[in-house]
């Protein structure tokens, strides 16, 4: 299966299901550039949701997408690369 555009309500519930951090798809749209450790969302965390993407969807994503600082720049980052392909 493959996906043209991750959205917050995708992110909002990887983030729930692989870092353990319950977020409103909606609070995450309004905190879009606040930094995950400030909702709670750990490295580890992050990691855990690019690789739940990656398997998923089949998707190899850049390896700097682990160290996106904000949902909004992880939002563009994983979204260039499924339109891109790169």
């Amino acid at each position: 299966m493959s996906i043209t555009e991750l959205t917050f309500e995708e992110l909002a519930a990887l983030v729930k299901q692989s870092a353990g951090v319950t977020v409103a798809p909606e609070d995450l749209r309004n905190a879009a550039d606040v930094p995950f450790s400030a909702l709670g969302v750990d490295s580890l965390g992050l990691l855990g949701i690019v690789g739940e993407l990656e398997n998923r969807h089949g998707v190899a994503l850049p390896p700097d997408a682990e160290r996106s600082k904000t949902p909004a720049d992880f939002l563009a980052l994983v979204n260039s690369t499924l339109t891109t392909g790169v």
